[in-house]
């Protein structure tokens, strides 16, 4: 398993770059002749310029943040040798690869275009092409021209300024304002050690761990920077992030049901209601209603009128003393056998 498992400290994570890639020019062709002794008349031997260097977007697994590609804004492949008496071709330019997380989605800077978007390990784009190599002058020589002296030169490879957008893929998303338990869940359910105290935005970045069930089956989940009132116009830290919830393919909506401040069903609204403002394809993704904090005072009541109001189906749990969330994990898991496998 990749690190992705595992929490991104804030000063790691880095989800949007901005870049150059430049091909490799190709190679000039060589005008040159057979200067051989008993080879009277040799004729024209000059060999084809090498092929510039092309410059790939390639999707990494192992990868989990663009942080690697921030102070390397250009990106430059190998031109193309020039051609050489003899025949002899010029060696091809290098080809450059630019490493990027699975869920990565490449843009056209100048046009504000989407070229790709890189959603399996190992899936590539040619972002820059090389330039051709030139012909030598043996490519010129005819019956009536016998010592061609002309030679092409190489062209010149193509140059294009990127933007690279991560969007993290995870099977269930956590949503909920902050301090709603969201870490709390996912460090009970999953590996990960997101950080946890008693005060909002303790949560900065996405963090995805991966929850382990009975007989072989895992499912990845994200916890999501909370959300709070106007996120979708930029307010708090949460609205960078609701990008990363678009890959989702479950929402898991955790409630607290016993806030120092606030309503838990007003608090279900204002996120529901911030969703839709953002996206409503992401407004319309499947949903779990969690209420967690089931240990405190007031929990059960709310608990009742969370169902009352909201008419749907609320799973109590406690994250802190675990009642609740094995019962939680199975549910997610059959919910997601019941869903397309695809995020994008």
């Amino acid at each position: 398993m990749s690190d992705r498992d595992g929490p991104v400290s804030k000063a790691m994570f880095i989800d949007e770059v901005d870049l150059v890639a430049i091909a490799g020019r190709g190679g000039d062709g060589c005008a040159s002749f057979r200067r051989e002794k008993f080879v009277p008349k040799g004729g024209p031997s000059g060999g084809d310029g090498g092929d510039g260097g092309s410059v790939f977007v390639v999707a990494d697994a192992s990868l989990n943040t663009l942080q690697h590609l921030a102070g390397h804004h250009h990106w430059r492949a190998k031109s193309g040798e020039p051609g050489r008496g003899k025949t002899c071709h010029g060696k091809d330019g290098d080809d450059v690869e630019i490493r990027v997380p699975v869920g990565t989605m490449i843009f056209d800077a100048d046009l504000n275009l989407p070229l790709r978007d890189l959603v399996e390990d190992g899936q590539r784009l040619c972002v820059a092409e090389g330039g051709k190599g030139g012909r030598g002058n043996v490519w010129f020589k005819t019956p009536v021209h016998q010592a061609p002296r002309e030679a092409e030169q190489g062209t010149p490879g193509t140059q294009r300024r990127l933007h690279l957008e991560l969007k993290l893929i995870a099977d269930a998303g956590l949503l909920g304002k902050p301090n709603a338990g969201k870490s709390t869940l996912l460090s009970r359910l999953s590996a990960a050690r997101p950080k946890i105290a008693a005060y909002p935005f303790t949560t900065l970045t996405p963090v995805l761990g991966i929850v382990e069930l009975p007989d072989h089956r895992r499912f990845v989940m994200a916890d999501i920077p909370g959300l709070i009132e106007g996120a979708h116009a930029g307010a708090g830290l949460g609205h960078e992030f609701l990008r990363h919830v678009e890959r989702t393919r479950l929402l898991v909506h955790i409630l607290d049901v016993a806030p120092l401040e606030g309503d838990p069903v007003e608090d279900y609204k204002i996120i529901r209601a911030e969703l839709a403002k953002y996206s409503p394809r992401l407004a319309e993704k499947p949903e779990i209603v969690v209420a967690n904090k089931m240990d405190l005072t007031d929990a059960q009541e709310n608990l009742r009128r969370l169902k009352d109001e909201l008419g749907l189906t609320v799973h109590p749990i406690s994250a802190v003393t675990g009642k609740g969330i094995e019962v939680l994990a199975r549910h997610i898991w059959d919910r997601l056998q019941e869903l397309p496998a695809e995020t994008a």
